[in-house]
Order: C-alpha cells, then structure tokens, then sequence
C-alpha cells in the first residue's frame, strides 16, 4: 500500500484541477493520504478534502501563521478532534528561517499543540527549521511532563536533534528532498533513522522529487520518494512499502488499516 503521510490539496495551487490530481494519485496506486492543516481558520477547507474516502486530515496551526492567534488553546484543537476524520495536529512547530511569526509565538503556540496531542493521543505533525536547539529543548521538556506521539515531517534538520527526538520515539518523514542533488546531508540522516519509525510523503505542491523538480508536487509522484528511501537504506521496494504501511498506521493509529 503506498501511502501519502502529508499532502497539502486544499492549497490554491490545486483550486482548479484537484480532482484530477487526486485521480492521478489514485491511478499511481496511492491508498492513503493524510491532508495537513496549515491554519485552523482555514481548518474548513482542509477538513472539506478529507470528506473523501482515501482522505484524512490533521488540524492545527503552521508556524508561519502562529501570529494569526497567538492565545490559541489545546482546546481550540481539541474542539474538533471528536470528528473520526481527524487524525493528527498540526501541523505546527518552529520556523526560524523566515521567521513569519514571532519566534515566542511560535514557541507558545507550539506548546499548546503539544498539550492538544497529549490529551488526545493523535500524533504531533512538527514542522522545524533552523531552530534545532530550542525544538530540542521543548520536545524533551514536554514529553517529561507526559508523553505523546511526534512525527518530525519532511526531516531536514541536523543529525544532533534527530538523535534528541528518536531517543523520545519520535517517528520521521522522508520527502522529494531525499532525491535532490545536494541534499548529501539529509540522505545521511536519513541512514541513521530508525527503521521502524520511517514513513514517506509528498508535501505536495511543494518539493517535486527528481525527475519532476520543478513542477508542482502532487501525490502521484510518491513512489519516487519511496524508491529513493529503499535505496538508501538498502531495502527492496516491496520491504519499503511493507515498512512505511507499518510504521504509518502504528503512528496514524485512528486510521482503521484495511
């Protein structure tokens, strides 16, 4: 079973051929995708995707729009994870790279995620950039106050916080950046993930694998990423499909596995 562990098809970019790239997904024998929540006012249009049998959805805040409310509660979260098609938060996170929001709003609004996965038990989808120390540093402090599920997504960070989330049983994402040619760093993380905690996605539209880089992303183009994944780690094609169907659904556990 291939599966799509984030996906962004309510994006603008998708406005007017997006049932035809969900078909094409389909027809390239993608099972599952799971549609990502980049800001809880717009959290309607993702949830609207998700009405789709193959589609799941999260519901949580990127950090780029944590300045939209900065007093965001577990609870404005919580509120909607009583709908069996949510199934994680998120995503959210630290972006320092474009620092689009305030960087302690961002940490705030971060922690009141964490705070939504642990009283609910769904997964944390972490979006981290250039800001490996102090993600480190909350994810240790909050999985001591008690424990949740994590996926680091679209993993690009340094070895050192990879270690860091592992060792708290963190699960990772590999995305078309594993194929890219300069991406000699991520690949070497990538070998040192744990092999039971490895799922794979698209991100689409953003970061089309190679050989569709520079296109729009979209599903159809998974199994480039998983190919490069099996690759890596020295595994056939159908032990990586085995192993991200696995670690996928021990992570995304309200999705019932066909």
């Amino acid at each position: 079973m291939l599966i799509d562990s984030h996906v962004n098809l309510h994006a603008p970019q998708f406005d007017a051929d997006r049932d035809e790239v969900i078909a094409r997904a389909r027809a390239a024998g993608i099972r599952l995708m799971v549609n990502i929540s980049d800001k809880l006012s717009g959290f309607d249009k993702v949830r609207a995707v998700a009405d789709a049998p193959d589609i799941w959805c999260t519901v949580g805040t990127h950090p780029h729009e944590a300045k939209e409310k900065p007093d965001l509660t577990a609870a404005d979260l919580t509120a909607h994870c009583s709908d069996p098609k949510v199934v994680g938060i998120g995503e959210t996170g630290l972006d320092f790279h474009y620092d689009l929001s305030p960087r302690d709003i961002q940490a705030q609004v971060f922690r009141a995620h964490v705070a939504a996965a642990r009283e609910t038990g769904l997964p944390l989808v972490v979006h981290t950039r250039e800001a490996d120390d102090l993600m480190g540093d909350i994810l240790e402090e909050e999985h001591a106050a008690g424990p949740f599920k994590m996926l680091l997504h679209c993993y690009t960070s340094g070895a050192e916080l990879a270690r860091r989330a592992a060792a708290l049983g963190a699960w990772f994402s590999v995305s078309g950046i594993a194929t890219f040619k300069a991406a000699e760093d991520v690949r070497a993380v990538i070998l040192d993930m744990p092999e039971d905690r490895i799922i794979v996605e698209t991100d689409c539209p953003y970061l089309a694998p190679v050989p569709h880089r520079g296109r729009r992303n979209e599903p159809a183009y998974l199994p480039e990423v998983l190919w490069k994944l099996a690759e890596l780690r020295g595994w056939s094609r159908e032990e990586a499909e085995r192993r991200n169907e696995d670690a996928f659904f021990a992570l995304f556990d309200r999705i019932p596995r066909p």
